[in-house]
């Protein structure tokens, strides 16, 4: 029993002595393996360059800006010429073409609001708004405000029309004119046209005659019964004049864009011709005239312009359109260069014209001025007179 427990004793020192020699060996007397260092391959140092790109589609005209604008790095040898290094370069510029998300800008692709563009468009389509169309209207000296309005100024628009009455089923104006008819027969009506004016080709033979009309004559025109409450006895007045047509003149646009002034057509610069002189042929010179006289640049004169583009709806384009067809006068009012407000104006009428400014209708008075005043006569201005051109 004793042995046992000395067996048993000897086992756990014996255990215990060798755990003890591992861990000094493994720990201690172990030697340390040398790390084997790998040698780096030196990396090869990229010359890289900032670019602008577009982040995504641009249209044609668009203006860019930073919120479409980014930079990307590419290496230095593949930095052409006609890239962008600054987005402030780009900042305000407008698209010469349609321009692809992660495409890289060049100085062909944009232009300035006053660069000229070659074989893409015209510069004033960049100036168009999307939606809005460019109309030309004619213009004089009086109504373009002295030819005041410029491109990028606001103008109103005002229209003046005439307005007559017209029968309907003729489309002409009123009042008609009136006709005599020859019937068939021996009866024949007289109508009220005589002489050349209105005239009736009579067959020899009454029977034959069909039924024709005799038109114009001076009393032709269709007039109306009145009563003289007087002599009492009815009398057919008839019209002294053709209609007088009805003026009125109303705000047609407000708050319209002018594109520009005359022509739009850009001049393109003319190349000067340098003469060629071959190699060892001397240039012959021009000897100074003995007694040089100095030849003064006579200055031309610009033609004033006679159209103005404006900026404005499709739907507007078509009303212009309309109205400088049919006659319409058109006027311009030039607006204020901060001023967006919009007044609901009253067409000016005759009518309108004696209540709103309280213009009273003349009365008539057992004299008068003389003489007698017709017509308004406007004074001549000085600028009208055109000069009497020298042969």
């Amino acid at each position: 029993m004793r042995r046992a427990r000395y067996f048993f004793l000897f086992a756990i020192i014996l255990t215990l002595g060798l755990v003890a020699v591992a861990v000094v060996w493994f720990k201690f007397l172990q030697p340390s393996a040398t790390p084997v260092v790998d040698e780096a391959t030196p990396t090869p140092v990229v010359d890289l360059v900032k670019v602008v790109i577009v982040t995504q589609h641009i249209p044609r005209g668009a203006k860019l800006d930073e919120t479409v604008l980014g930079m990307i790095d590419i290496q230095r040898d593949l930095l052409f010429e006609g890239y962008f290094t600054d987005i402030a370069e780009v900042v305000g510029r407008q698209a010469r073409l349609d321009l692809e998300a992660n495409m890289l800008l060049t100085k062909s692709m944009v232009v300035d609001s006053s660069a000229q563009l070659s074989g893409t468009g015209s510069l004033a389509a960049l100036s168009i708004p999307k939606g809005m169309v460019a109309v030309s209207i004619p213009i004089s000296r009086l109504s373009s405000v002295s030819y005041a309005p410029q491109s990028g100024d606001h103008v109103n628009v005002i229209v003046t029309l005439l307005m007559a009455d017209l029968d309907t089923d003729f489309q002409t104006i009123l009042p008609n004119r009136a006709s005599a008819v020859m019937s068939a027969g021996p009866g024949i009506l007289i109508g009220s046209g005589t002489g050349d004016e209105g005239s009736a080709a009579v067959d020899k033979d009454l029977n034959k005659v069909t039924a024709q009309n005799v038109s114009g004559g001076p009393f032709s025109v269709i007039g109306r019964a009145e009563i003289d409450p007087v002599l009492e006895q009815t009398f057919y007045a008839i019209p002294s004049e053709p209609q007088r047509p009805r003026l009125v003149s109303q705000s047609l646009l407000q708050d319209v864009v002018v594109l520009g002034v005359g022509e739009l057509k850009e001049k393109e610069p003319t190349a000067v011709e340098t003469p060629v002189t071959p190699i060892g042929t001397e240039m012959p010179t021009e000897e100074a005239p003995s007694n040089p006289q100095v030849e003064e640049a006579v200055p031309t004169e610009e033609p004033l312009p006679d159209v103005i583009s404006l900026i404005v709806s499709p739907q507007d384009a078509v009303t212009l359109n309309y109205l400088i067809y049919s006659g319409a006068q058109l006027t311009l009012a030039l607006r204020p260069a901060t001023d967006d407000t919009r007044v609901q104006t009253e067409a000016a009428t005759l009518d309108f014209l004696l209540k709103q400014y309280n213009i009273p209708v003349p009365v008539k008075l057992p004299y008068g001025m003389e003489p007698k005043v017709s017509e308004l006569a406007p004074p001549t201005l000085a600028n009208d007179v055109q000069p009497t051109p020298q042969p």
